[in-house]
């Protein structure tokens, strides 16, 4: 790999034009991902597009007047610590405002190559265009902002906010919320069976402990391999499958934490279990909230319906423990 500095002004004006190629690709890409969510900043992007694509006629034009037809196939890859573009099926089912990052990260990159690159040219011309596109790609961030003001109507923005909110919510409310649901009500049952059974805290920890990461690693896989999000728009499956996850750990944990209390304090048994017991209160108060929050269900309606199926799994773990 040669390093920037060892590049010929053929090779530069080569490796600019691949790369306004990419880069044009990779913001339709991203217009092809928003267009059904949101077609307004779709449109944006387009429009970016468009102008990678004029960057890399004025490039070619120049180059074919330096250099003739031939544009040898150097690419990004070939050039030691140049730039690089995260692989486009990474950035498929991300966020509007990450994809925005993305893109201003893309303009900034752009632009410093094109200082460098202008640095190291001696041909005037050359020189001038290079140093031209990376004020461009400097002014890009004001020119996206000024897209999305005559393209995101007030219309068009409360749209993309009920798609952003639904979006939100299927991405990680709901990944989250069936989390943490199973994680707090999935364990009280061998937890306090453990606890009635053994009135000792340090081995009903530990019956707690595993109970929940094992759920948590369960519930993570079951979620990252029910649904890839290509036709729900639910996301990555890995991210939602690490929130699940580590929502359904938390939710175990929560009430297994108090039984940390050693076993030498007076009454530590009932010190524990009192506390466990205000946690569950607590966890499935929480649940109940969500649900109400995000997911349309009338509060008193989901208190019932949690509270209910939770004292009932608590219930059957006395019992167990307790025979």
């Amino acid at each position: 790999m040669k390093t920037f500095s060892e590049l010929t002004p053929r090779e530069i004006l080569a490796l600019a034009i691949s790369s306004e190629e990419e880069d044009a690709r990779i913001y339709m890409a991203f217009a092809e991902d928003l267009r059904e969510r949101y077609p307004a900043s779709a449109k944006v992007f387009e429009e970016m597009a468009e102008e990678e694509t004029s960057h890399r006629h004025m490039l070619l034009e120049i180059y074919e007047a330096r250099f003739g037809k031939f544009l040898p196939p150097i690419r990004r890859e070939d050039v030691k610590g140049f730039l690089k573009r995260r692989p486009i099926w990474l950035t498929t089912n991300l966020s509007l405002e990450t994809i925005r990052k993305e893109a201003e990260n893309m303009e900034f990159q752009a632009a410093r190559f094109y200082e460098r690159a202008a640095q190291q040219t001696t041909d005037i011309e050359v020189r001038k265009l290079l140093g031209d596109l990376a004020e461009v790609e400097k002014g890009h961030k004001t020119h996206a902002h000024k897209l999305e003001q005559a393209l995101l109507t007030e219309e068009a923005l409360e749209e993309e906010d009920k798609t952003r909110h639904r979006m939100f919510v299927l991405q990680y409310v709901q990944p989250g919320l069936a989390g943490l649901m199973d994680g707090s009500v999935s364990t009280l049952a061998p937890l306090f069976a453990a606890a009635f059974a053994t009135h000792n805290n340090w081995e009903t920890f530990l019956v707690g402990l595993a109970a929940s990461i094992g759920s948590g690693i369960s519930m993570g896989f079951t979620e990252a391999l029910s649904d890839d999000g290509s036709l729900t728009g639910r996301g990555s499956p890995w991210l939602r499958g690490g929130i699940c996850g580590l929502m359904t750990t938390l939710g175990g944990l929560g009430h297994t934490l108090p039984y940390l209390v050693p076993d030498s304090w007076a009454n530590a048994f009932w010190i524990a279990t009192g506390a466990a017991g205000v946690i569950v209160f607590i966890e499935l108060w929480v649940i109940a909230w969500v649900r109400a929050r995000y997911m349309d269900t009338p509060f008193l309606q989901a208190v019932f319906q949690i509270v209910l199926g939770g004292v009932i799994v608590l219930a059957a773990g006395i019992l167990i423990g307790g025979a």
